[in-house]
């Protein structure tokens, strides 16, 4: 965003770049319903940084998400459930972040049925001119009555 001292340039920059991030985030998540590896990795920094639900804690690279992401996906019968609630954007200059509610839903080839809302934060930088996500992060909250339970029963 460059600041020509017009704060009305600005905020229309500013709201260009969240319409923006929200057109990602939509064609990201119809990328992710479909399937569609190379269309969810198109998305990404080439330096991205993934803290998923699934096991390990951290997936650190392109490359390591991308061989998930393919095995994850193949353990989907038909398309993946996928509705994002709450969407709240922020944009900077050179980065930006959101969260949501989401809600991933559909069958397992292995025929269990999937029906979860979780909590979706994602960060993004403005690599030449383009919004790549560089930071990922779901997460479900668990039951602190000495179970340690992930809570993935709560909806909103």
């Amino acid at each position: 965003m460059k600041r020509k001292g017009n704060e009305m340039t600005s905020r229309h920059t500013k709201a260009n770049d969240e319409a923006q991030i929200r057109e990602i985030i939509e064609d990201w998540a119809s990328a992710l319903r479909a399937k569609n590896v190379d269309g969810v990795m198109s998305h990404y920094a080439p330096d991205l940084v993934q803290f998923d639900m699934a096991p390990p804690l951290r997936y650190a690279g392109r490359d390591v998400h991308e061989k998930g992401l393919k095995e994850w996906f193949s353990s989907w019968k038909g398309p993946i459930g996928y509705e994002i609630r709450d969407l709240a954007v922020t944009a900077g200059e050179n980065a930006a972040f959101c969260h949501s509610l989401n809600r991933m839903s559909g069958t397992r080839t292995n025929g269990e049925k999937t029906d979860v809302w979780f909590r979706y934060t994602l960060c993004f930088r403005n690599i030449g001119g383009e919004w790549k996500i560089a930071h990922a992060h779901e997460s479900v909250p668990f039951y602190m009555d000495g179970s340690y339970k992930a809570a993935v029963d709560l909806k909103p």
